[in-house]
């Protein structure tokens, strides 16, 4: 079956959440990403299959915690009442530097069918252990986190390197490059961090629509992994992980995390 119609299947069953948590992301999009100096920034937070346009909004009961990081300050995220597509958040800003703003959502337990399963580790890129584990026990019970961030620049900071810190994910991709200086055809190079410490040999992707094929890549041995980001427009960086979990209620944990950056158009002829 092509990807195109395996998509178009999946669309077809968007009723179950398992659909939802195999195939779709969730993502933090700014409304701008940069903003003057004490600025409200607005963001939208959505799941889908069609990155970037907004698809389906998350209620904000969901959220289980929120954040800026600007300045070495931390404020909570302010969220409005959600429509059909997206959930809407804001947060005021005071003095200038690159804002770190982030999600993470409550856990929520599924099943999947051996079906929905085998197409669900091709897309994430799964371990072998992982899928072989699955064909031994034939069961899919899986308890998931979604987790979100991005970048928006504020005013014109000069020597904020703040971005390269991480702000505490359970899963987070950390930019090794200034993510709100990025332009076509330049590389991005990320970290890829497990509760801190550096996550090797995990599969993450980077895709600047859901039209367009993913880049896909494994992390060395310090997390590591790199991107050529060959066009201008906003780009998902994501990555899922999978482990067996000790709960009666699931054979699986996965923690799914995203990264929005947005890419400027190149300099020059």
């Amino acid at each position: 079956m092509s990807r195109c119609v395996v998509r178009v299947v999946l669309v077809g069953i968007l009723g179950s959440w398992a659909s939802i948590a195999a195939g779709h992301d969730t993502w933090l999009l700014p409304a701008r990403f940069q903003v003057p100096a004490g600025a409200r920034i607005q963001l939208e937070l959505t799941s889908g299959m069609t990155f970037p346009r907004p698809k389906s909004s998350i209620q904000p009961d969901r959220l289980a915690a929120t954040g800026l990081r600007i300045g070495g300050r931390k404020l909570p995220l302010d969220a409005g009442n959600p429509d059909r597509i997206a959930l809407r958040l804001s947060v005021p800003t005071r003095g200038t530097g690159v804002a770190a703003l982030w999600i993470a959502l409550r856990p929520r337990t599924l099943s999947l069918t051996p079906t929905e399963v085998q197409e669900y580790l091709r897309e994430i890129g799964a371990s072998e252990d992982v899928e072989s584990r699955w064909r031994r026990q034939q069961r899919w019970r899986e308890t998931y986190v979604k987790l979100a961030k991005t970048y928006v620049r504020v005013g014109e900071p000069t020597g904020d390197r703040s971005w390269r810190e991480p702000v505490g994910l359970q899963l987070e991709v950390v930019p090794r490059a200034d993510p709100t200086r990025l332009r076509a055809g330049s590389e991005l190079s990320v970290q890829v961090l497990r509760d801190g410490k550096p996550l090797p040999r995990f599969a993450v992707s980077a895709l600047p629509s859901a039209t367009i094929e993913p880049i896909m890549r494994s992390t060395d041995g310090e997390g590591r992994a790199a991107f050529t980001l060959d066009r201008p427009g906003p780009w998902l960086i994501r990555g899922t992980l999978i482990e067996p979990s000790s709960s009666p209620d699931a054979d699986w944990h996965s923690l799914f995390t995203t990264l929005t950056v947005l890419v400027q158009p190149r300099d020059g002829p």
